[in-house]
């Protein structure tokens, strides 16, 4: 089976200490529900003249929205992770690796509760957090086997698609943003980016195993997989414009997904990922929205 190595698990471990819990760290009262909470270029809308055309207070609330439809998709990603992890503990093969899980399902755990304490903060939430989420990847994500090289392979594309996101929120939207979701999204990406190191360091361990054809065969799995985590995060549902007082929302949805702005804003960030995969020998195409 592969694993990352031990070395690398002791610093993950350590750099997972001292641990703080988001949901008390951050300062919920300086919630501002009147300010943005994602940089305009982020929004699903951006570039279409429907868009600019609509009032503040509607692109406002339709950035706060959409956010929240981002959170929710994560909490369903990360409910995944914390289970494969959990049913694992007992098939560890050392004391460091099961460390690193333990560090890994609480940090996985501490960001649900971040998400789901800014809903009930905000009082922004959308109806049926498990509703609409994709068939296959969830599937995959809760049976492919454990530590097999599709299991790794849809790990990391399931970290680092929503990740890519949270950066370029982190990166643009200083200043433009609300102050707190600022500060969520840089914890959140903070502990992200040793679970992508994990990640990274197992799937380079199967794929010493992994000869040209079974890269060949996967890579049809893999279109699939980024396509549908690609969707989930970056294409809201009706119910977000419906919420936004933009209906009817299947109307809205069907523009954000023929956006050219939207999909070039998209494949920015799913650039590194795609390109990562192409360079292991796994010839994936641009996902379309």
């Amino acid at each position: 089976m592969a694993h990352a190595d031990h070395y690398l698990l002791e610093q993950l471990s350590t750099n997972s200490l001292p641990y703080i819990d988001p949901v008390a760290r951050l300062d919920w009262g300086s919630l501002d529900i009147s300010q943005p909470w994602l940089p305009e270029d982020a929004i699903s809308l951006y570039g279409l003249a429907e868009y600019h055309d609509l009032p503040e207070t509607t692109r406002i609330r339709l950035s706060q929205l959409e956010f929240t439809g981002f959170i929710q998709a994560g909490i369903w990603l990360e409910s995944i992770f914390i289970e494969r992890l959990s049913r694992n503990l007992r098939h560890t093969d050392s004391s460091q690796e099961l460390a690193y899980h333990l560090h890994e399902i609480r940090e996985e755990a501490g960001h649900s509760l971040m998400f789901l304490k800014l809903m009930e903060a905000s009082g922004i939430h959308l109806p049926g957090a498990w509703r609409n989420r994709p068939v296959i990847a969830d599937f995959l994500g809760r049976h492919t086997p454990l530590n097999s090289t599709l299991f790794w392979l849809a790990v990391t594309i399931g970290e680092e698609i929503p990740d890519r996101l949270n950066r370029h929120i982190r990166q643009q939207g200083k200043g433009l943003i609300d102050q707190l979701i600022y500060q969520l999204c840089t914890l959140h990406i903070i502990d992200e980016a040793r679970h992508i190191s994990h990640a990274h360091s197992a799937l380079k361990a199967s794929l010493t195993n992994t000869g040209k054809l079974k890269r060949m065969l996967l890579t049809p799995i893999l279109n699939l997989l980024i396509r549908q985590f690609t969707r989930t995060f970056y294409l809201p549902s009706n119910d977000v414009y419906e919420i936004a007082g933009l209906t009817p929302g299947k109307k809205w949805r069907k523009l954000a997904q023929n956006n050219p702005a939207r999909q070039a804003f998209v494949l920015k960030c799913l650039n590194p990922t795609l390109n990562n995969l192409r360079e292991r020998g796994f010839p994936v195409k641009d996902p379309r929205l």
